[in-house]
């Protein structure tokens, strides 16, 4: 009998750490990560950074992501005051008489959220309040600054859009289709439609499985 998936599964290679699903292994409540999503390290909330309960933004991962190793996500607790005469920031070390800034004086851009099966490539940086949507890929070493539309691939520092990865036809059934969104039996059937490389195949598989619904 075949292994059924499982999504609280912290280790899904036997034998191997250094590939984990996420969302069984998060403590911090402002971190919250869909199922299957997975980390090629053997621990993930050290790959968040500058997050802090004061500030209160979070980030929010969809199902079926794939984030290679050295990928940070820079969440707003680090940023600075840019609209005074210096950036410095007395106010977080001992000694200097400054209070805290007023929020409306920093340059917090909100929640950080990543779609669904999206893949991050090595030693990215996502930078605070960025959206990536569905099926994105984020090539390796680039700085992510910016809203990222679904099925675009992004390169660079700062990361432009390199290409759309399919046409706008699939691109919308995809998006309608949310095939992250099905039971893991039904995910199982769909594999062969989910890898074939026959786009015009996959185009008429799902508006026939869509029809059917």
């Amino acid at each position: 009998m075949n292994k059924i998936p499982d999504p609280n599964t912290v280790h899904p290679i036997a034998g191997y750490d250094k590939e984990i699903y996420v969302k069984p292994t998060i403590k911090n409540p402002n971190i919250i990560v869909g199922d299957f999503t997975y980390i090629a390290d053997s621990e993930f909330e050290s790959h968040v950074t500058h997050h802090y309960d004061f500030i209160g933004d979070k980030l929010i991962i969809g199902k079926f992501c794939q984030i290679a190793a050295g990928v940070e996500f820079v969440m707003n607790g680090a940023n600075h005051q840019m609209n005074a005469v210096s950036t410095f920031p007395f106010y977080t070390l001992e000694g200097w008489n400054m209070q805290p800034p007023a929020a409306s004086d920093m340059h917090f851009r909100g929640d950080t959220v990543i779609g669904n099966d999206v893949w991050i490539g090595q030693n990215a940086i996502i930078l605070p309040g960025v959206r990536i949507g569905d099926g994105a890929i984020i090539g390796a070493n680039s700085v992510v600054g910016s809203d990222v539309e679904p099925y675009t691939v992004v390169v660079g520092n700062p990361a432009k859009q390199l290409r759309y990865r399919f046409d706008e036809e699939l691109t919308e059934l995809l998006l309608k289709f949310k095939w992250w969104d099905k039971p893991v039996e039904e995910i199982n059937a769909l594999i062969p439609v989910l890898t074939n490389s026959d786009l015009d195949l996959v185009k008429k598989e799902l508006k026939k499985r869509m029809s059917d619904e």
